[in-house]
């Protein structure tokens, strides 16, 4: 059963005059090191850096509760398994929220053009065993 369905749309232009004007700042006070350093080797990062941040937004609107249940950017990841397919790895209050809540492991999925950055992300109710530990 679904319990929340999130989506986010991110101009990448919108993203790239952030990361001129605060570059670092930003960056570190939004993003992992790891989805810095996947950012940073593509060609054009700030695509990426925009996908990531189109992510942690869909995240927040799938749980219902945005930041003001107290998660930071920072404990919501994009990461990439070998083949490219991306996956969200909660740390922190995010990770107990959806333990707490009896929540599955979010399933996400991303695209993106040129000038826009897009990212679904579906959290269904744990069943059974097979629930989401955080990793």
């Amino acid at each position: 059963m679904v319990s929340g369905v999130g989506i986010d749309l991110v101009e990448i232009a919108r993203i790239e005059k952030i990361l001129a004007r605060w570059g670092e700042a930003f960056i570190r006070r939004i993003y992992t090191v790891e989805e810095i350093d996947y950012c940073q080797k593509k060609a054009r990062p700030s695509i990426h850096f925009a996908a990531c941040f189109a992510v942690k937004e869909a995240f927040l609107k799938a749980l219902g509760s945005g930041l003001s249940g107290g998660i930071s950017f920072t404990e919501i990841a994009t990461v990439h398994d070998s083949k490219g397919k991306p996956s969200v790895k909660l740390a922190g209050k995010a990770g107990f929220f959806l333990r707490e809540q009896h929540l599955g492991r979010p399933a996400v999925s991303i695209s993106h053009t040129d000038a826009l950055a897009t990212a679904i992300v579906v959290i269904e109710k744990r069943t059974g065993e097979s629930g989401f530990d955080g990793e």
